[in-house]
């Protein structure tokens, strides 16, 4: 089998899509995997460090206000969607997978006029506007919620649930290490915040403004900050002087941060979420407003209309996400409460029955 998986720009995209190539890899391993990326995003770095080929399209994305750099769209978009007919023509696909992100587009558009079939997976509870355009040629269209048939026609669609990395699933055999790792005491509670992987303003703002509330209730923190707020986080924990605050800026060793987690704090993409589905961690919600469609609120309601997390409002982060942890964090009750629920929301097979989707367009 020959399979070429596009898209990325987030590590929700990238995750899902490694997840896609190591089970289509274990179904088969003379399969072939291209991956096809945008040029200067985290999947041109992500992608090889799994161990996978990944060239690069200089596609960009639109953005929501008047910009220049809107105005060299266009022809991005031309010389990415050529480039992408000529890979296409060149690695000859038995059939090309969109995961999401600017490079999908163009790729799956020159697949499908190559006549190569098609599947989308899309990861949202609410469709982007890529993936509805695409739906017309794709012959299967793999999603994570019900309700999808008012995006994409019913009759390609299977419900397979997000992809996620696979060493998540047993991260309950993993305390002792991850309490190793991250130097934790076995009898505090552990607050996990994450905002994704290139962090969230609003949430470490928050997380900063509260760290002497974390201390004085003897809650250790493990913060996945980004890249762009460490220096800042760190000048903020040598100020209230506790080992309790350990701050990171991308946590490579997820499994073990979840397996030591009492709670968790993160935004709302597809991915975070199935992986808190996954590993049933009571969970505060903080939704990045921006998100096209604003679909993170979308997929954080699936979880809180059936009480199986909580939510905080962005705008009002800075004034309660720190009371609701803490809060969290002293009522057991809610906790179980909050983990059994959530846990009914995960698809552990998502990744090989989404693997098994493409090996039915090539081997009806």
């Amino acid at each position: 089998m020959k399979v070429i998986i596009s898209g990325g720009g987030t590590g929700g995209h990238i995750y899902p899509a490694i997840a896609i190539a190591n089970e289509l890899k274990a179904i088969d391993s003379t399969t072939e995997i291209l991956f096809v990326g945008a040029e200067g995003k985290m999947e041109m770095e992500k992608v090889p460090r799994a161990g996978y080929t990944i060239v690069g399209l200089p596609i960009v994305g639109i953005k929501r206000e008047l910009t220049l750099s809107n105005l060299a769209f266009p022809f991005k978009l031309g010389t990415s969607l050529l480039r992408a007919r000529q890979i296409v023509r060149d690695f000859r696909p038995d059939v090309a997978v969109g995961v999401g992100g600017y490079a999908s587009g163009p790729l799956l558009l020159a697949a499908s006029m190559n006549g190569t079939p098609t599947l989308i997976q899309e990861q949202n509870s609410y469709a982007g506007l890529t993936n509805k355009v695409l739906a017309r040629w794709a012959k299967r269209i793999c999603v994570a919620y019900p309700g999808m048939d008012a995006f994409f026609p019913a009759e390609k669609i299977r419900i397979t649930g997000n992809p996620v990395r696979s060493d998540i699933q047993f991260s309950g055999e993993k305390v002792a290490a991850g309490q190793a790792l991250f130097d934790l005491d076995s009898n505090r509670p552990t607050l996990l915040i994450i905002g994704g992987s290139q962090g969230a303003r609003t949430i470490n703002e928050s997380i900063e403004s509260g760290l002497q509330r974390f201390v004085d209730a003897g809650i250790q923190v493990i913060w996945q900050t980004g890249p762009a707020f460490i220096e800042r986080a760190k000048a903020a924990i040598t100020a209230v002087g506790s080992g309790l605050i350990k701050a990171y800026d991308f946590i490579y060793d997820m499994d073990k941060a979840y397996a030591v987690a009492n709670s968790v704090v993160s935004r709302a993409g597809a991915l975070s979420v199935s992986e808190l589905c996954l590993v049933g961690r009571p969970a505060i919600l903080v939704p990045f407003p921006a998100a096209a469609e604003d679909h993170q609120t979308k997929n954080a309601m699936s979880l809180v209309d059936h009480n199986a997390a909580l939510l905080v409002n962005d705008q009002l982060a800075r004034q309660e996400l720190v009371t609701a942890a803490l809060s969290l964090l002293a009522d057991k009750a809610q906790q179980q409460r909050l983990s059994r629920e959530i846990k009914t929301f995960a698809r552990p097979n998502a990744a090989r029955d989404i693997a098994n989707e493409v090996v039915k367009l090539i081997r009806p």
